[in-house]
């Protein structure tokens, strides 16, 4: 029989738990041999839990037991589960995380000691909650060099935008509903501010390229400065905004990374991807483009991904060939300035017809834009596809005759 601890007993710990029991009988069938968890990890008490003979507070208990073959770490942060993990690996026992910021910060070393040690670490439920992401790209995608991931991969901000983009509300408004709804937490700044979707990029981008992209080196943008004024003049463009997380292979062995709002045309997949849902888009050279969506977030989906890691990890004894990448100076992370694509840019002006003449003198051909709100002193535009520094050296050059009063990358997917 198979021996399981699971470290955490929060919204996905409970639901680990539940779903492993719910579907027991299932899990055992397709593991090949019984399954049990023996050992739940947390410091408060659960007297009236139906489990409640399985708590303990001290993970030495389940770190000397020679039973516990595997273990879910489903604390969060780093503060105990980094520790927790490495003893688990160095001692030969494989982990199974939901953790993203341990996977983003320390993937490389955690990987490398469960290969030492000849067991496994598995982090499905890290990026997409319960979308299957990350055994598709090292295992069913495995004969395609990928050439870009992109992704809406916080389900917290495409919610907000959704409620922008539906009914007119404002940022401010969107993201108090999405707090009443348990979307969004008290202190929504690892959502709105990018970060979460950060860490998710960043694992993605390792996982493909074969190298450890640090989320320090990834330049990162939430949604908090995208506006009304904007969202309407996406209707004349056809496209949406969306947060994106994107990576994509460059020249002479570099990549591209960073997380920022982006205008996307409406033909693409990722415009209709709306609510809480999240999309990942990954470009093969023999695939194409293979976009994979569902709920990237909340207690049963989550579970799901990682009561599966659970089963594949007492299914493999050997350690994973495929799901690994190595440790990196950073060196091939191309720089943000030099990041191309085209750009939405909305200005304002004493006079906007005389201002034309500046934006095409600046910019060169541009697509303008309007809205039904559009007061006579503002310009929207489109711009061609430019570096990162040309873009912003360009807005320099344009404050001679006019403010720019928002600037949002475009990408093509």
């Amino acid at each position: 029989m198979a021996k399981i601890a699971v470290l955490g007993y929060g919204v996905v710990g409970s639901g680990t738990v539940e779903v492993f029991y719910k579907n027991k009988e299932n899990l055992e069938k397709k593991a090949g041999e019984p399954l049990d968890i023996k050992y739940i990890l947390d410091v408060r008490d659960f007297p009236d839990s139906p489990y409640a003979d399985k708590f303990v507070k001290d993970f030495n208990i389940i770190l000397n037991d020679p039973e516990v073959g595997v273990i879910a770490e489903v604390i969060g942060g780093l503060k105990y589960s980094y520790g927790y993990v490495k003893s688990a690996l160095e001692a030969g026992k494989s982990v199974v995380t939901s953790n993203k910021e341990l996977v983003a910060a320390k993937g490389a070393e955690l990987l490398a000691i469960a290969k030492e040690k000849n067991v496994n670490f598995f982090f499905e439920a890290s990026v997409g909650g319960g979308i299957p992401i990350i055994k598709p790209i090292h295992a069913c995608l495995e004969a395609n060099e990928i050439d870009e991931i992109a992704g809406i991969l916080n389900g917290t901000t495409n919610f907000i935008l959704t409620k922008m983009i539906r009914e007119g509300m404002d940022f401010a408004d969107a993201l108090k509903i999405a707090q009443e709804l348990g979307y969004a937490e008290h202190d929504p700044t690892a959502d709105v501010e990018g970060i979460d979707a950060c860490r998710k990029i960043c694992i993605l981008a390792s996982l493909a390229f074969g190298r450890h992209v640090y989320p320090d080196n990834v330049h990162t943008e939430g949604i908090t400065k995208v506006t009304l004024r904007d969202v309407e003049y996406m209707e004349s463009f056809g496209a949406k905004i969306k947060l994106i997380g994107c990576a994509r292979r460059e020249d002479n062995d570099e990549i591209s990374i960073g997380v920022f709002p982006a205008v996307i045309k409406d033909e693409s997949q990722l415009a209709g991807v709306n609510d809480v849902f999240n999309a990942i888009l990954v470009r093969g050279d023999a695939t194409g483009d293979v976009v994979f969506y569902g709920k990237g977030a909340g207690k049963l989906p989550t579970a799901s991904a990682v009561v599966s890691d659970i089963v594949s990890a007492v299914k493999h004894s050997d350690t994973s060939r495929s799901l690994t990448w190595s440790d990196s100076d950073q060196s091939f992370v191309r720089p943000f300035e030099r990041f191309m694509c085209g750009n939405y840019i909305r200005l304002t002006a004493k006079n906007a017809d005389a201002a034309k003449a500046s934006v095409k003198e600046v910019f060169g051909n541009v697509e303008y834009l309007s809205s039904k709100n559009q007061p006579e002193n503002e310009l929207a535009f489109v711009t061609g596809v430019m570096s990162e520094k040309e873009a912003v050296d360009a807005c320099g050059k344009m404050a001679e005759s006019a403010e720019v009063t928002a600037r949002i990358r475009v990408l093509d997917y």
